[in-house]
């Protein structure tokens, strides 16, 4: 059994030397161009409500968001997303865009097992856990918030 492992660690050691090396500083860097280019984005649909339509920019954040989700669900149904997601990474990924991408992709993946059994029964399969956590996340938050309150 020890022959074994040391086999295997020396397999590992072994494969180590040949395996090339991640390039982190261009991924972070790609990453970081890419989602602060979604954001100057969001930021620019932001102002764009503000100014022609009277928003306040409290009030913005929402259709902004929609908008940026709008966006993101057309790109994945014209396959343009996934290429922006293989380049970028998290760039593309952690913005709200990343969401809106992995629901139409669920949805474009089970489109040919139907409406019913295949689109809306895998639409939420990842952003259905997305969206709980983030309910009872907000709910512990906000009751922990309550508690501060009524302590102080």
């Amino acid at each position: 059994m020890n022959k074994q492992i040391n086999d295997k660690n020396e397999y590992k050691n072994n494969v180590k030397s040949y395996q090339p090396k991640p390039p982190y500083l261009a991924n972070c860097l790609k990453a970081f161009i890419v989602g602060g280019f979604i954001c100057a984005i969001g930021q620019v649909i932001s102002n764009f409500y503000i100014y022609f339509f009277n928003f306040t920019e409290q009030t913005a954040g929402n259709p902004t968001v929609a908008t940026l989700i709008l966006f993101a669900a057309l790109l994945t149904g014209m396959g343009v997303y996934d290429k922006i997601g293989q380049f970028a990474g998290a760039g593309s990924a952690v913005p709200v865009t990343g969401f809106a991408n992995s629901i139409t992709s669920a949805a474009l993946e089970h489109k040919s097992e139907g409406v019913v059994l295949g689109i809306a029964t895998n639409l939420f399969k990842l952003a259905g856990a997305v969206i709980v956590f983030g309910v009872v996340a907000a709910y512990i938050v906000g009751m922990v918030r309550l508690l501060f309150e009524k302590l102080l």
